[in-house]
């Protein structure tokens, strides 16, 4: 495994996090909100690289909008290594970004590439599967991935086909690596089903960890605009200026798309940690406090014959009182109220094409 001092990461932290609405807005989303009462998902996210990242080699990409709230957040990081994209292009031009923000740094680098909102609570488990990652893309001429096994037949999520064991000399770990035989995109849920019974699938989590020469050279064969890009801030003697001009000129494509799925090697370690993307409200129901009969919440509820709802009550000093209903989410902030059914938890995202733009 490199030396730490080598080894760099890079955590995406941007997004609209509009499936959050009201609690979520465009200038704080998911990754900034302190949902758990443990520290916001993008502190988390830092402070699992504790001991396997020096944290003047952690940069963090995110957006105007959430810039400063990032930097509020990441004290523990130089302020230089929070970067905001000029313009919104998606996972590749901006995993793009990253690479050539470290080839500058040290070409020879292994560089992790991590979402920042994710909920992982075992780290000592997350820890021994990011060393042998690190290992892996140290000693092998793969991208290498970290895939999740499925506890049931999601169709939003993407899926990696893991086929026979990798062999790479010299490598020796606890999580050993397989060659990845395909991507497969968010598939129907007869065919999720069967990917389910199959056995020798994962989800895709978003995680990758690779040597700079290894995902350079990848680039240069299937991704040449992304390449020119990372070869221009590798040796630009303004990066700023360089990303300002040429960033919003990238093909806005998502780093799978780009690369991923047309890579020559790609490797993945199945993870050993628990791990949840909190994609909705219904995600987050399960970490907060059984009220009655299957109700969830964040703070104390009073309810008469109501069942199976979701209560987050950010407006100290209020109390929500339930009677008779059933299947709702309510989310009330001190400017906004949101009560939706549960069972359309994933398109509350829709609700901000028609909101005022001061509730965005």
């Amino acid at each position: 495994m490199p030396a730490p001092e080598n080894t760099y990461a890079l955590i995406l932290a941007g997004g609209s996090g509009a499936r959050f609405w009201p609690l979520s807005r465009n200038s704080r989303p998911k990754q900034l909100l302190d949902l758990f009462g443990n520290g916001t998902l993008l502190e988390q996210t830092i402070r699992r690289l504790e001991g396997l990242v020096p944290f003047e080699n952690i940069l963090i990409l995110t957006n105007a909008q959430q810039v400063d709230s990032v930097r509020a957040i990441a004290t523990m990081l130089p302020a230089e290594n929070i970067f905001a994209e000029p313009a919104k292009r998606d996972t590749a031009p901006a995993v793009a970004l990253g690479i050539g923000l470290v080839a500058a740094r040290n070409p020879e680098a292994v560089m992790i590439v991590l979402p920042s909102d994710q909920l992982i609570q075992d780290t000592a488990a997350y820890q021994s599967v990011m060393r042998d990652a690190i290992a892996t893309a140290e000693k092998s001429d793969g991208l290498v991935t970290i895939g999740i096994r499925p506890t049931w037949a999601c169709p939003s999520y993407g899926y990696i086909e893991r086929g026979e064991r990798a062999s790479i000399l010299g490598l020796e770990c606890e999580n050993p690596p397989v060659e990845v035989t395909r991507f497969r995109e968010k598939p129907t849920a007869e065919v999720a089903e069967q990917f389910l019974a199959q056995g020798q699938f994962s989800w895709n989590a978003g995680m990758f960890v690779w040597s700079l020469p290894t995902v350079i050279q990848q680039l240069v064969s299937h991704a040449p605009q992304l390449a020119d890009f990372v070869n221009e801030l590798r040796h630009s003697a303004d990066v700023h200026a360089t990303v300002a001009a040429q960033f919003p000129q990238l093909t806005p494509i998502s780093i799978d798309y780009a690369l991923m799925e047309s890579a020559d090697r790609v490797l993945n370690i199945e993870a050993t940690f628990d791990w949840d993307d909190v994609g909705s409200w219904i995600s987050i129901a399960k970490y907060l406090e059984k009220i009655g009969d299957e109700n969830r919440a964040n703070e104390p509820v009073t309810e008469i014959d109501s069942q199976n709802n979701i209560i987050y009550n950010a407006r100290p000093g209020t109390r929500i009182a339930l009677l008779g209903v059933d299947d709702l989410i309510i989310v009330q902030t001190p400017d906004a109220t949101l009560i939706a059914n549960r069972h359309q938890a994933d398109a509350i995202k829709k609700l901000s094409d028609i909101l005022p733009v001061e509730l965005l």
